[in-house]
C-alpha cells in the first residue's frame, strides 16, 4: 500500500537518479533563480539601465544545468 502512494513521488526522480528530497531541492532551487530572472527582466523592462544581463546569465546557467543532467 505504501509502495503504491508513494510511486507518483519517486517514479520521475527515479529516472535522473535522485530521491524525492534531492529532487525537490533541485526543483525548489530551479524555481527561486527563474523567480529572480522574472524579477531582473521586470525592473529592466522599467529601468532598462539596470539588469542589463542577469536574466539572460541566468537563463543560460538554467540551461547548462539541465542539458548536463540529461
Amino acid at each position: 500500500m505504501i509502495r503504491t502512494l508513494a510511486k507518483p513521488f519517486t517514479s520521475h526522480p527515479a529516472t535522473v537518479d535522485e530521491t524525492y528530497l534531492e529532487h525537490a531541492r533541485f526543483a525548489l532551487r530551479f524555481s527561486a533563480m527563474l523567480l529572480a530572472a522574472a524579477f531582473a527582466a521586470l525592473v529592466h523592462a522599467v529601468l532598462p539601465f539596470c539588469f542589463k544581463k542577469t536574466a539572460g546569465n541566468i537563463i543560460g546557467k538554467l540551461y547548462g544545468e539541465i542539458a548536463a543532467r540529461r
